[in-house]
Parts: structure tokens; C-alpha cells; sequence
């Protein structure tokens, strides 16, 4: 039985395929009678969800007890009963009919009753994991409602990420599903480590602890990760989180990174409308920081972004954005500071230095959004009237090192010869 498709730019993965896919890897002997639980990503991830979704409805909803969806939204807004409808591509009709005994969560992650303790990471432990960077104990939570259940799915894409290197697999449990401290913890240790040295990189330090603590999650796993390309299904991969997610990741590494021979002095990156704000808009500057030249400008454009963060809005504008040894050298001024907020500063401004009191960034960040100028005053990053930006002088002109991308976000541009300081090292 296969456990994969791959399919070509002429020719993706067909729905037969998935239909396939699932009816050959989701045995009846395992699902009869069981309660399963289904975690998906929310709106802020490209895939066609609701493909998978309704094979594996289609599948084992005639032997399930209970089939039900939970978002793995992390810190990110909870969806209303219509955006999930969207999300898995079903009607509000079909919503009432087919899909009624569905039941629908939101992940909560800052709130207490919803999340159990399953662990503890020791310092011993995480000293390893990390490579010798950090060694505290750390509990590992996640949403008890996992515990329902007899079975999870995990369903949704992998892309190049700036956290974790690859996205997808346990990364739908930690933080998708998971509590506040482990995701803090492994968000910083990214950012310690920086993006440009983990993003596109497969086996980092940060999946090390997440698959360590996917392990404490003791429940029968099975996971369909997906690799979109030109907004088409590229490749499904079946297994466990880690068995599925390993293939997963080799197959987008080929599919979502562009090589450049030169960096650019000057990039245009445009979010899409699914980025609804800086949190996940900065993924316009994390795709595109390797190829942006020393001293150069990335323009994050996105004139339908007004807000920061509808949940650490408030954190970051008293934090504002600044490179890792900034907060280094000052770490007992911000060491209470919510370490994933500190994590996203420092992914959206990029590397920097930080001496004698003076921050220098390598390169500059200039939002042209819906934002003021004052708040970008206040953010420590650039401004520009989103009315000014004429796409002509972006477009065409990668030969004199100005780079227009007009979806930016999932793609993941790198140099053929990387610098030094955008290579993966030991520490």
C-alpha cells in the first residue's frame, strides 16, 4: 500500500488519489467503534484541508463513535462555526446536513482549564535537545481535550518555517494544541539561534524538542502532512507525525525554496489577505531575510493589515522590535517578557548588533501597511504610505537587485552561497 503521492507541476494530486490514500492507510480494525479527533490548521496556512477532510469523513464515519475537528491555532484568534465551514470547504448547508454530528474547538491556550500537564522536559533533558544552549525544566501542557479521544489525526501543510525550520507534524500539537510555556520556550530558542540559520533547515534543535514532546503525547497518532504548490495539492505524505512529516519536509524543500545567486538592496514582499496582521505578516520579512542584502530595505506591503497583534498587540508596542542581542544584552530588563513575543520581535527585525548602547540592524524593515507612522515610530520599524508604492519600480529589475514577490509568506528565498551567518551550525 502506498503511503504517499507526489504529484507534478502538470499534474497534482488528484482527489482519487487522496481518496485512495486514506482508504488504504485508515483501517477499518483501527477506527471501528473509536472516538477521533482531527487537528487542522486554521486560515492562516494554504492547503486544501477540506480535500483530506471529506475523504477522511467519507471514510470512517460509517465505524467512528465520534469524528471531530479541533484548530491547532496556537496563540492565533479562534474562527467562528462559518470560517471553519471555509477552512474544510463545506457549506453552511452541508454544515447542518452531512457534517452535523461535527463537532468544532478552538484551541485555547491561555486558558488553564482547558490544558493538562503530560510532562515535564528536565534541564538535563533539554540541555541536549538544545545542544547545550538552555537547561531548565519545562512542563509540557496541551489541550486536554485531546484526552476525549482514542485517536488523532493530524491533517495539514508543511512549509519552510522560521521556528521550527519545516512546519507540520508535531508542530500541530507544540504549540498548535499546546500550552504557553513550552511554546515560549521553543520560540526564543529559535530566535536565539536566529531565523535565517533555521528556516528551510530540516533537523534543528527546535523540532528536537518538539518531537520530544509529541512522544509524551500517548494516543494513537497517525498523520497526512500536505505540500501545496501553485496552489495545487504537490505531494500528501501518510504516517506517524514524524515519519510523515520527515518525507513531507524533503518533498517542500524541493518545491518551496527559490535560489538566488546575488541578495537584494531592495524587495517588495506583498502579503496576502490571509496574513490579517503583523503576528503573521512577518512571515514577509522571514521568507525573504537570507536574500536581503547587508544595509538594503524589505517593504512588508500590506495596505489591509491595521493591526499588530489582536492578542499580544499590547506587549509587543511596549516591547517593539529588535534584534536578538538586544534583548541579550539587556536580558534582566526582559527576561519576564513573554519569550514567543521577544521571538517575533526579533523574526520581523531581522539580525542586528547591539553595543555600546546603540542598536545597528543589518538591513531595514519598513511596514507599508495600515499602520501610522507613529505606531511604526513606536514599533522601531520604518514607515511608507502604502499609496506611494508604485509596483513598476519592483517589477522586472531582480537584475539590478530589486526584488518585486507578490505573494510572499510560504515561499522561502536563499542565496546558492550563503553567508556565514545563514548557515545551520552546531550552536
Amino acid at each position: 500500500m502506498p503511503n504517499s503521492f507526489v504529484g507534478s507541476a502538470a499534474q497534482p494530486v488528484s482527489r482519487e488519489q487522496v481518496a485512495q490514500l486514506v482508504g488504504e492507510r485508515c483501517l477499518e480494525s483501527h477506527y471501528r467503534g473509536q472516538r477521533v479527533l482531527v487537528i487542522i490548521p486554521d486560515s492562516t496556512r494554504t492547503a486544501p484541508v477540506g480535500l483530506v477532510f471529506k475523504a477522511l469523513h467519507e471514510h470512517l464515519s460509517g465505524w467512528t463513535k465520534q469524528l471531530d475537528i479541533m484548530i491547532a491555532l496556537g496563540t492565533h484568534q479562534p474562527m467562528s462555526e462559518e470560517a471553519i465551514c471555509e477552512r474544510i470547504e463545506v457549506t453552511m448547508e452541508e454544515r447542518n446536513g452531512r457534517y452535523r454530528d461535527v463537532q468544532f474547538f478552538n484551541h485555547e491556550w491561555d486558558n488553564p482549564e482547558s490544558l493538562r500537564e503530560i510532562g515535564t522536559i528536565s534541564k538535563t533533558q533539554l540541555d541536549e535537545l538544545t545542544d547545550g544552549r538552555f537547561s531548565m525544566d519545562i512542563p509540557v501542557e496541551i489541550n486536554r481535550r485531546l484526552y476525549d479521544y482514542d485517536r488523532i489525526i493530524i491533517l495539514g501543510p508543511v512549509f519552510p518555517h522560521e521556528v521550527v525550520g519545516f512546519s507540520g507534524g508535531n508542530k500541530y500539537l507544540f504549540p498548535g494544541v499546546s500550552g504557553p510555556q513550552l511554546l515560549n520556550f521553543f520560540h526564543w530558542l529559535a530566535a536565539v539561534i536566529s531565523n535565517p540559520k533555521i528556516i528551510g533547515h530540516k533537523w534543528t534543535a527546535v523540532r528536537k524538542v518538539i518531537d520530544y514532546a509529541g512522544g509524551l503525547v500517548d494516543l494513537p497518532k497517525q498523520a497526512f502532512c500536505m505540500v501545496v504548490h501553485n496552489g495545487e495539492l504537490g505531494g500528501i505524505f501518510e504516517g506517524t507525525p514524524e515519519s510523515a512529516w520527515a518525507d513531507a519536509a524533503d518533498c517542500s524543500r524541493d518545491l518551496h525554496i527559490t535560489y538566488k545567486s546575488k541578495p537584494f538592496h531592495s524587495i517588495l514582499s506583498c502579503a496576502p489577505r490571509m496574513y490579517d496582521e503583523l503576528w503573521v505578516g512577518g512571515k514577509c520579512m522571514y521568507k525573504l531575510e537570507p536574500v536581503l542584502a547587508d544595509g538594503g530595505e524589505l517593504i512588508i506591503y500590506a495596505p489591509h493589515i491595521r493591526e499588530v497583534s489582536l492578542t499580544h498587540g499590547e506587549r509587543i508596542c511596549k516591547v517593539g522590535y529588535h534584534c536578538r542581542d538586544y534583548f541579550l544584552a539587556q536580558w534582566d530588563r526582559f527576561r519576564n517578557e513573554p519569550w514567543g513575543v521577544l521571538a517575533h520581535s526579533t523574526h520581523v527585525y531581522g539580525q542586528g548588533t547591539f553595543e555600546n548602547g546603540v542598536e545597528t540592524p543589518r538591513a531595514r524593515v519598513t511596514l507599508a501597511t495600515g499602520l501610522s507612522p507613529e505606531q511604526c515610530r513606536q514599533l522601531n520599524l520604518g514607515y511608507r504610505d502604502p499609496a506611494t508604492i508604485e509596483f513598476a519600480e519592483f517589477a522586472n529589475r531582480e537584475s539590478e537587485g530589486i526584488l518585486l514577490v507578490p505573494k510572499a509568506g510560504e515561499q522561502l528565498f536563499q542565496l546558492e552561497e550563503p553567508p556565514s551567518w545563514a548557515r545551520p551550525d552546531t550552536k
